[in-house]
């Protein structure tokens, strides 16, 4: 028997944490779903703005998914200049 602690107590302990933020992993899922499908290309530009407009969700949350795509090698960021499809 594991002696670790139930996951209900963590999440009352630790509610960010156990429970990602839902609007994040859309952005995260759909963005990645059009990088490989093609839709966005190589090189392309992806505006934080235009993407938070189209999700109806802040700009924070969607630098939470571009976290998580550049994590996955799927965008790269270039200073100031922006995010692209890698």
């Amino acid at each position: 028997m594991e002696n670790r602690i139930p996951d209900e107590v963590l999440k009352e302990i630790f509610p960010r944490k156990l429970n990602r933020c839902p609007a994040s992993e859309t952005v995260y899922t759909q963005v990645k779903q059009m990088i490989l499908s093609g839709r966005l290309k190589k090189g392309q530009r992806l505006l934080r703005e235009e993407i938070a407009q189209n999700f109806n969700v802040s700009e924070m949350i969607v630098s939470k998914a571009f976290s998580q795509l550049k994590k996955d090698g799927l965008i790269i960021k270039k200073g100031r200049v922006g995010s692209f499809v890698a």
